[in-house]
């Protein structure tokens, strides 16, 4: 027997209404800065920026497609055109043959270093310059919040097949 949705409430379609749009408008604007400054997207800097935060600039296309929350052949896609481009390099693990590793190249470190300035003075703009020290606190809370959840339903789902990133 179905059960009756618990609909949301005037101040609950409020929020997810604002997040929806807020959420749209900033990826959007972070999108249209990169793609102008740096001829980047904002998935691919994402990406790049992953692979930055490793000491050896380097991590399994398994480990970056659960940690960007994509599926492993959009990773593969994305890292073929970076390839392309000379931003990222794509080998096997020297360890273990199967797998394949993702490399930031020295071209990809310099894009970074030459992006990453105006890309945080925009998210800078779009975000923390509107809001108070109080709201950006209140900010981060909500989002480690929500994070958490949908991390523990993911380590609690029985298909662990039907998370993107786990797909092929």
């Amino acid at each position: 027997m179905p059960t009756k949705p618990r609909w949301l409430t005037a101040e609950e379609q409020r929020a997810w209404l604002a997040y929806v749009n807020f959420s749209t408008l900033l990826a959007d604007h972070l999108n249209r800065q990169l793609r102008r400054d740096a001829s980047i997207t904002h998935a691919d800097y994402s990406l790049l920026a992953h692979l930055s935060s490793t000491p050896d600039h380097t991590l399994g296309m398994s480990e970056l497609a659960h940690r960007l929350k994509i599926t492993r052949s959009r990773l593969t896609h994305a890292v073929n055109r970076l390839r392309a481009t000379g931003l990222v390099d794509r080998r096997e693990d020297p360890a273990d043959g199967r797998v394949q590793l993702a490399v930031l190249t020295d071209d990809g470190v310099a894009l970074l270093e030459r992006a990453a300035p105006g890309h945080v003075e925009a998210v800078r703009r779009a975000v923390f310059d509107t809001l108070t020290p109080e709201q950006v606190r209140e900010l981060a809370k909500i989002g480690e919040a929500i994070a958490e959840a949908l991390q523990r339903e993911e380590r609690a789902d029985a298909d662990p097949a039907g998370l993107p990133w786990r797909r092929r």
